[in-house]
């Protein structure tokens, strides 16, 4: 099956504002990108075209800034290149670009003059490295020259490069190849041509600008080193294809190791990219052979293929991570856990799901699943109370699609009891089960954590609703497994927890003003914000409402944060509403949870609506022509091509914001359209949630 194509023809190539958003991304398994912007102008420190992960899936470094093309045609040279400066643009090659695809590898067409230049790039699969490909069409009567610039930076990927204070990069070369190295941290880049030769001229480029940094409020200016060029040669009405092979690592046998993975030759490396191109088309048509119900879309096979973007290695391959979101989100538990059903049981890659399972079962302490996986050096964060009733959920899931109980009762059984048992005797950040059956918690524990000056900007102290009904339906999970493996006392016990937590919830959170739930409430009182957290009290598959609620909370939902591409996180008639998410950190945060839109609820808002209105085909179409299209027919090919962004803004027109592509945006859609929309559901759901009964 073909991998869908993202083209971007001339006419919105010429209108510059429009295309400067527009940015991809390709990665390799590892944690590893390349990424820049279709016009090949690099507007974020986290652009690249090799971002190796030295100890994968962490410690991301920015090793190959770029590669800027020159033609030289008799006497003139034409840069194809171009670099941001404060003060302007400089060279803006983008001039002579006459097109760019993503299918599913990111290439330039140039053209200047009787020339034609092709640039393809791409990563082999579980390797820190990236391939260039070029083939060169010269329609004149005399020779042309073509020669390749690398930009070098070395750096980590959250940071930028002052050359007056980093290393001094060191550079040993050959006829077609250079090594360059710098120390403090040692980092080290291998760089080699199929064809032509390399010259050594090296010189700094400073002050590089990054727009979208300055607009984050962020580090934006980066110098970056140029080590020379590599330079081809071809002949009057020639054609000629050649390549540039890059490799990093922390010293340089690793580097060169890397780079004696991949081929040396052109046609080689033609072949190897037809490997890569082959993966994906692989992994699409066995998503369409699994739902063959489904129609094939362009937008549809982007979202299939985005999902490989965020299951990556380990260091050696001994587990699997989940990639948060790129370009800078790294191992988030809440994440993962809300992600996998999406990332792995629609696609049926259920050992990816047991891998990711048993990497965090191994991190479990106090029945607490961390809420953040550091570099190597670190020590894991459990400042969360609802990513381990994630993972307990996405057991459920696991279960609903395999019916693999064998792997539940031998490697997560006896993490799940304890973690029911350490939540009911209270764990770390004042976790605990109160008097009234429902779960109690100290302050910045959920989905909303961001804070300003060390303070939490949406607290939710105390019982926040999405954790109830999160531990309901944990409970009830529980009860099932202990049911399914004959622990009766424990499934007696599972349950009378389950049914005191449904009675105080009913009595304690139903707003009768407001018709909707209290979005928390502690021993002060009641919060009455309208926020969307409500909408995963009916999405679970364990849920304490009658159908009559459910009803009513999803209209005031819907009427109040329902948007084209998310929900709000909070009504707009509330004084703390902030309508754009924009400026420096501290006014990102204070949006962040305030009023910004996040896609990946409407992945659970599709699940609660269709769920309440029943699965008709009516309300089918209904949902997804109303709910999912104009974030699926809009936005994969507006910011991130390809793929859907992190957050959008509150406000109309919703311009997108935040990480380019998110783990939970790309799987919660998918999960919905499949589940809900498409209604193919799971293989083995009625065998596991009637079990009980």
């Amino acid at each position: 099956m073909k991998t869908p194509s993202i083209s971007i023809q001339p006419e919105t190539l010429s209108r510059f504002e429009e295309s400067i958003q527009k940015e991809w991304i390709i990665t390799n398994g590892l944690g590893g990108y390349a990424s820049s912007t279709v016009l090949g102008i690099n507007t974020r420190k986290y652009h690249g075209l090799l971002v190796a992960a030295f100890h994968p899936p962490s410690d991301r470094r920015v090793c190959l800034e770029k590669l800027d093309e020159e033609v030289i045609i008799g006497n003139n040279a034409y840069r194809l290149g171009a670099n941001e400066f404060q003060n302007g643009i400089f060279p803006q090659g983008y001039s002579f670009l006459r097109e760019f695809a993503l299918s599913p590898f990111p290439k330039h067409v140039y053209r200047v003059e009787n020339v034609e230049i092709q640039k393809t790039v791409f990563m082999p699969h579980h390797e820190n490295a990236v391939v260039v490909l070029y083939k060169v069409h010269n329609s004149s009567d005399h020779a042309v020259k073509v020669r390749s610039f690398p930009l070098i930076n070395l750096r980590h990927f959250h940071s930028v490069t002052d050359r007056w204070r980093s290393t001094q990069p060191s550079q040993a070369q050959k006829e077609r190849e250079t090594i360059i190295s710098v120390t403090a941290p040692d980092a080290v880049l291998a760089l080699e041509a199929t064809n032509g030769q390399y010259h050594a001229e090296e010189k700094w480029v400073e002050d590089i600008y990054y727009r979208q940094e300055a607009e984050r409020g962020e580090s934006c200016l980066d110098d970056c080193y140029e080590s020379g060029f590599f330079e081809v040669g071809i002949g009057a009405n020639g054609t000629q294809s050649f390549a540039v092979t890059t490799a990093a690592g922390e010293s340089e046998k690793t580097a060169k190791d890397a780079l004696s993975k991949i081929p040396a030759a052109t046609h080689e490396l033609g072949v190897l990219y037809e490997k890569e191109k082959e993966r994906h088309e692989n992994y699409l048509t066995k998503f369409y052979e699994a739902h063959s119900r489904i129609p094939e879309s362009v937008w549809l096979s982007s979202i299939v293929l985005a999902t490989r973007m965020f299951i990556v290695n380990d260091l050696n391959f001994r587990s699997k991570a989940v990639i948060a979101g790129y370009h800078w989100f790294e191992v988030w538990g809440r994440d993962a856990f809300v992600s996998l059903p999406g990332l792995t049981l629609i696609n049926g890659k259920f050992e990816d799901a047991r891998e990711v399972f048993l990497s965090f079962k191994k991190h479990c302490r106090q029945g607490l699943i961390p809420n953040f996986l550091p570099d190597r050096l670190e020590q894991p964060a459990y400042n969360s109370v609802d990513a381990t009733l994630w993972f307990v959920n996405s057991v459920l899931q696991y279960l609903k699609y395999t019916g693999d109980f064998r792997f539940v009762e031998e490697q997560l059984w006896e993490t799940m009891k304890s973690i029911i048992d350490n939540h009911v005797r209270g764990t770390f950040f004042d976790i605990h089960v109160a008097d009234d059956g429902l779960l109690s918690h100290g302050p910045q524990l959920t989905w909303m954590d961001a804070s300003v000056n060390c303070q939490p900007v949406t607290p939710r102290k105390g019982k926040a609703v999405e954790v109830q009904a999160l531990w309901y339906n944990a409970l009830r999970t529980m009860e099932l497994l202990a049911n399914k493996f004959e622990e009766k006392n424990d499934c007696e016990r599972y349950a009378r927890m389950a049914e005191r937590a449904k009675s105080s919830f009913s009595g304690k959170f139903w707003n009768t003003e407001m018709n909707c739930l209290f979005d928390a409430i502690d021993e002060y009182g009641k919060d009455n914000s309208l926020r969307p957290n409500q909408i995963i009290a009916l999405a679970l598959d364990f849920t304490m409402l009658d159908n009559i609620k459910n009803e009513k909370v999803l209209d005031v939902v819907k009427r109040e944060l329902l948007t084209p591409y998310g929900l709000r996180t909070l009504a707009r008639n509330n004084p703390k509403y902030v309508g754009c998410y924009a400026g420096d950190r501290r006014s990102r945060d204070e949006a962040y949870h305030n009023g910004t839109v996040w896609p990946w609820l409407l992945g659970q808002f599709t699940t609660a609506f269709l769920k309440t209105r029943g699965h008709s085909e009516f309300w089918r179409e209904w949902a997804l022509k109303n709910l999912l299209m104009p974030l699926l027919t809009e936005q994969v090919f507006a910011a991130g091509l390809g793929v859907l962004s992190e957050v959008f803004d509150g406000d109309s027109p919703h311009a997108p914001k935040g990480c380019i592509t998110q783990a939970w945006s790309i799987a919660e859609i998918l999960r919905a359209y499949v589940e809900d929309v498409m209604h193919v559901k799971p293989r083995y759901e009625i065998e596991v949630l009637h079990s009980l009964r």
